[in-house]
């Protein structure tokens, strides 16, 4: 895969590693990286692939976690 989107549907920011700097993705936020995931780490969080596009959603466990408050 060469170039990927990535599309956060979170309500708060999302952290992620990028050639081992930590990046910062705002809350309903687009990035898109050139080469693709070879140099990028996603910690586990709730997440779509859809062909080049990844949809960061929030955490089942958030969300539940709202409910219950």
């Amino acid at each position: 895969m060469n170039q990927i989107t990535i599309r956060s549907d979170r309500k708060d920011d999302y952290k992620f590693f990028y050639k081992g700097d930590e990046v910062v993705l705002g809350a309903g936020k687009i990035i898109s990286i050139a080469n693709g995931l070879n140099d990028v780490v996603l910690p586990t969080c709730a997440m779509k692939i859809i062909n080049n596009l990844i949809v960061i959603k929030d955490d089942v466990k958030h969300k539940h976690e709202e409910e219950e408050n």
